[in-house]
């Protein structure tokens, strides 16, 4: 390839990648929003749906793994999980095998997640259409891609907290 064609290729590969990155601040901006809507549907400030989401996805988990994860500084992840606790979204069960008689894991109340499937049926039901548009193939590349920029923005979440 001569100079000149690299130097195309350069500059569309930097035009795609910027592409790329200004769509992902779009979604970001979409999923706020929408995170926010379903939130004040749900009663659940936004902290506290991300808390939640974390538990049901990844828990039972302790709440130190839970502030380490989310980057909550521990006294205000207490007033999250006292909320999530007296609404029912969640439990906190002592752990008889922990050295630390205090030591409780987080579990989420499945018994409410209807509630959530619900009020997240419009998007579920519009992720399904839009997936149903792209091959098996395709979809595992954007399944990689996701999870890639999921590791991504979790390895600068811990780089930012260091300092």
């Amino acid at each position: 390839m001569s100079p000149a064609a690299d130097r195309g290729a350069a500059r569309r590969r930097r035009r795609l990648t910027v592409a790329v990155k200004d769509a992902f601040r779009d979604v970001n901006i979409q999923l706020s929003l929408l995170n926010r809507r379903f939130g004040g549907r749900v009663e659940l400030r936004e902290s506290d749906w991300t808390c939640l989401d974390f538990i049901n996805r990844h828990g039972p988990v302790t709440p130190t793994e839970l502030a380490r994860r989310t980057g909550l500084h521990p006294a205000t992840l207490t007033g999250i999980l006292d909320r999530l606790q007296k609404s029912g979204w969640i439990v906190r069960e002592r752990d008889p095998e922990a050295a630390d008689r205090r030591a409780v894991t987080l579990r989420g109340v499945r018994e409410r997640n209807a509630e959530l499937y619900q009020v997240f049926a419009g998007m579920n039901t519009r992720m399904d259409d839009l997936c149903a548009r792209y091959t098996e193939a395709e979809l595992e590349v954007i399944t990689d891609f996701l999870l890639r920029t999921a590791a991504a923005g979790q390895a600068s979440a811990e780089e930012l907290a260091q300092d």
